[in-house]
């Protein structure tokens, strides 16, 4: 039976830190909001299930993977739900909570990658809080970049495995994260990416080993992929990368 995922259909956002996952595995799955509504698709689809009055463990947001009778949310657990099923995470209780820490780690980081281009509120257009975005923006390119990038980089040159991966010797969850990190990051900040990327060899080299995977690779170039844009978490304007 085939995954069925739930998130917004015209951004990447989180949903496709579980795209990339169910793809690097080559698992069947079904982005059920990007199918016309007729076909039971839809934002209304998703919707019915955050708002589901007899369902108490209903799903407070995207995104939203369902394995036949099984629900999960939040994009750190649902990779960690993959990573076990096929593969993708440690078999070792330890690593593999390692593994979802640093996946945790991550999802902060989109936090504050978002809040640079609205750090005032989600609801506020980006021009009604432009300056306060212009005030953030260098703290964020100068302090918080880095700090992140030097954090992973480390991870990397101190792997006992010394694989090249953050977590032992192969890929897990996590490396396809780090990519997405950096994919995005090179979109919405490609002069501050230009400039920091070569004090992180390690990681830069992780981007080029993930994206030359057959099962990204394949994603990535058979169109299925959602363009970066400015409604997602990764927005390029150019000011704010000044």
């Amino acid at each position: 039976m085939a995954y069925e995922l739930y998130y917004w259909p015209t951004i990447q956002g989180r949903g496709e830190f579980v795209r990339l996952a169910l793809a690097e595995a080559g698992a069947d799955y079904v982005d059920v909001v990007r199918l016309p509504e007729a076909d039971g698709g839809g934002v209304p689809a998703m919707l019915a299930l955050m708002g589901a009055e007899d369902d108490p463990t209903a799903p407070f947001a995207p995104p939203i993977l369902k394995d036949g009778d099984t629900l999960i949310c939040q994009t750190p657990l649902i990779l960690d739900y993959l990573g076990a099923k096929h593969g993708l995470t440690p078999s070792d209780e330890a690593q593999r909570r390692w593994t979802l820490q640093l996946t945790m780690l991550l999802a902060d980081f989109l936090i504050e990658a978002h809040d640079v281009h609205h750090p005032l509120a989600k609801e506020f257009y980006y021009e009604d809080q432009r300056d306060a975005a212009l005030r953030r923006a260098p703290s964020f390119r100068d302090t918080r970049i880095p700090k992140f990038y030097g954090y992973f980089e480390r991870l990397i040159d101190r792997n006992p495995a010394a694989s090249g991966h953050l977590v032992g010797e192969g890929v897990t969850t996590v490396d396809l994260s780090l990519f997405q990190v950096i994919e995005g990051m090179r979109y919405a900040f490609p002069k501050a990416s230009a400039r920091l990327e070569p004090d992180y060899p390690g990681i830069v080299a992780l981007h080029s080993k993930v994206a030359a995977r057959p099962g990204i690779a394949a994603y990535v170039a058979s169109g299925d992929r959602i363009p970066f844009n400015e409604h997602g978490i990764f927005r390029h304007y150019p000011e704010l990368d000044a």
